[in-house]
């Protein structure tokens, strides 16, 4: 199959055609990262990133792009299903926990096995497996408490782990599941490559560099290393890259990386490459590994065919606060809020595509976009009619936007990370149907240093993004006509069950 898209060259509408083979898709996903961190979007970042700078003026950079959730699991969920994860479940999978995917669901990798491509995902999965399959029938957990866990000889580690990545459209998986929850090991495809055979223990590693290790109890291969995260999955990256350049098939790659999520443990040679502290470095780390990554795509020959995506999966962790203080880099910059939060800075994340042919290199775009959205853009330039049923159904299709047909292709978006408390965006209002915006916890020293008002104990709290970024004045009081109307919609597409346009019928 093949097909036609007009583009954008030199500044200049043209209605030049072009016939394409399908295109390859390369997905960077990064973790904990915020919208300021890229210096690209934000100048005055202390953080060097120069391959995702490149990327960015090789493609398109949006201004007001978006994750479905504040925290990891419901926004990886999105991102492959098109489907906000609130209509299905609000947390993360925890330890040794199961798949969020339900057999019917669609998702993203299964759409593209089912037109031709070979498929695979490294790095962080953290979407669920069926452990209890390999787990022994005798198996009893040891210790208590929050130090309760799995011991290594729970577990029949030569099996074959069901309900993992190759069970929901990936024909090949390497990585850790998650760098912080056991089992610590090499996991590929659907089988550990070394079977864990101690405890998980960090006096065995070398020093966290920030912050705190946020590692779960369990099962560890004794010779886990995860400071070998980042420079191992990068390299298999590369050799997929490679690999591919002989196949006739095109390809769908979902790079989901470890950082700079806790723990934040840049290596050696990284150390001081920033102005933000080992934070700073390990998002140089994770730039440096794109870098990689995008100079095998090149050097393979395929870089022309193939659609680059950077996003993230959430704003960054609660450690941004002491370094807002300690370096003067604000990871959120100019947002409000961190990872959980349900004010911009939880869910408000850089988001380039790169598209040769389609989008114009160097474009800057303002509209409102989501992570939720590329199911069905990739539907469209397939030609993929998705069934009204189990698929993408709050997708919106960019390609009008990419190909700068339309300035907007979605008007309203809705966050939520906890049960409960959700944010309505719609055009310029953002309404958050909470008390407050928090999540992970209100830090008043920061809102002090950057000059927020006492929170005035409103019901709820509204605030025109195109004025005031930073949501620092509630309108709500002053708008209840607005108020009313944003909780009437948000109630509206919640029980509707979908918002992508073409289910509108």
């Amino acid at each position: 199959m093949r097909f036609i898209f007009t583009f954008l060259f030199a500044g200049v509408f043209s209605l030049s055609a072009i016939a394409a083979e399908k295109p390859n898709i390369l997905i960077l996903y990064a973790d904990d990262l915020g919208f300021g961190d890229l210096q690209c979007y934000h100048p005055g970042s202390k953080i060097p990133t120069p391959n995702l700078d490149k990327l960015a003026a090789e493609g398109m950079r949006f201004t007001d792009g978006h994750s479905s959730s504040g925290i990891c699991t419901p926004s990886r969920y999105a991102l492959l299903t098109g489907r906000h994860h609130w209509r299905d479940f609000h947390g993360i999978v925890n330890a040794f926990g199961g798949s969020v995917f339900k057999p019917e669901r669609l998702t993203l990798p299964e759409m593209c096995k089912e037109q031709g491509y070979k498929t695979a995902a490294i790095g962080k999965w953290h979407l669920g497996w069926d452990w209890a399959a390999i787990r022994k029938a005798d198996a009893k957990p040891i210790g208590a408490g929050r130090k309760k866990a799995w011991g290594p000889e729970a577990f029949h580690w030569e099996k074959s782990i069901p309900d993992g990545p190759l069970a929901h459209g990936f024909d090949h998986y390497f990585g850790d599941t998650v760098i912080n929850f056991p089992p610590y090991c090499w996991i590929e495809d659907d089988k550990v490559v070394k079977a864990p055979d101690t405890l998980m223990d960090t006096a065995k590693w070398k020093p966290i560099k920030e912050g705190n290790w946020e590692c779960r109890p369990g099962p560890m291969s004794s010779d886990w290393d995860p400071y070998q995260n980042i420079p191992t999955t990068t390299e298999k990256a590369v050799e997929y890259l490679k690999a591919a350049k002989d196949s006739d098939e095109p390809f769908f790659l979902y790079f989901a990386f470890p950082a700079p999520h806790a723990p934040i443990i840049p290596n050696d040679e990284f150390d001081g490459k920033s102005e933000a502290g080992p934070y700073g470095d390990f998002v140089n780390e994770t730039d440096d590994a794109c870098g990689r990554i995008l100079k095998a795509l090149e050097e393979s020959g395929q870089a022309e065919n193939t659609i680059v995506v950077f996003t993230a999966d959430n704003g960054p962790e609660k450690y941004a606060y002491a370094r807002d203080e300690k370096f003067g880099h604000w990871s959120s910059h100019p947002l409000r809020g961190l990872k959980r939060d349900i004010y911009e800075g939880g869910h408000h994340v850089p988001f380039i595509i790169k598209w040769p042919g389609v989008a114009k290199p160097g474009k800057v775009s303002d509209a409102l976009v989501s992570q939720i959205d590329l199911m069905a853009t990739f539907a469209a330039a397939l030609e993929i009619e998705l069934p009204d049923k189990n698929a993408a159904e709050d997708s919106h299709n960019l390609l009008p936007l990419l190909k700068g047909e339309t300035d907007s292709v979605r008007t309203t978006h809705i966050h939520n990370t906890k049960q409960g408390q959700y944010a309505i965006r719609d055009a310029d209002w953002l309404l958050i149907d909470a008390k407050s915006g928090y999540v992970s916890g209100q830090n008043k020293e920061w809102e002090t240093r950057h000059a927020y008002p006492a929170d005035d104990k409103q019901e709820v709290e509204l605030y025109n993004l195109k004025k005031d970024i930073g949501q620092k004045e509630n309108l709500a009081a002053d708008n209840p006509d607005k108020v009313s109307e944003l909780k009437g919609l948000l109630q509206e597409i919640r029980d509707r069950g979908w918002s992508a346009p073409r289910l509108a019928k």
